[in-house]
């Protein structure tokens, strides 16, 4: 199982980035694709997730409005675009795949698989 993020970088605040995750090694149609960050000294923290079996997707407070998860089931890959970026945006990201079909979580321990995470800075 692999999951590969790219599209981290250095940004000013009020721009956009937009992140991709690769995944492969596991049915991804069938799992929910979401992402979770973590800023220097801090917990990791929920941002999104898109649910498989709903077709829903769900948003942390701090980036709702702003950020949008997409996925591609057809080329297994699942998107972060980042709008009205702030300093407080500033973090590790990290793609996660969950298979629960049932209710989506929040946690980052009922994640399956992470990816190894990028860089997004937002500077001020």
């Amino acid at each position: 199982v692999q999951l590969v993020e790219s599209g981290g970088g250095l940004v000013e605040a009020g721009g956009s980035l937009r992140l991709s995750c690769a995944a492969s090694g596991f049915t991804f149609s069938t799992y929910n694709m979401g992402w979770f960050r973590q800023a220097p000294g801090k917990e990791r923290k929920f941002v999104g997730v898109s649910q498989w079996s709903s077709g829903f997707t769900y948003y942390g407070d701090s980036v709702k409005g702003r950020f949008t998860i997409s996925r591609d089931n057809t080329k297994n890959t699942v998107y972060l675009q980042m709008n009205s970026l702030k300093s407080e945006d500033t973090a590790v990201y990290y793609c996660v795949a969950d298979s629960n079909s049932g209710a989506y979580s929040r946690r980052p321990g009922d994640f399956d698989y992470w990816g190894q995470g990028t860089q997004v800075t937002v500077s001020s």
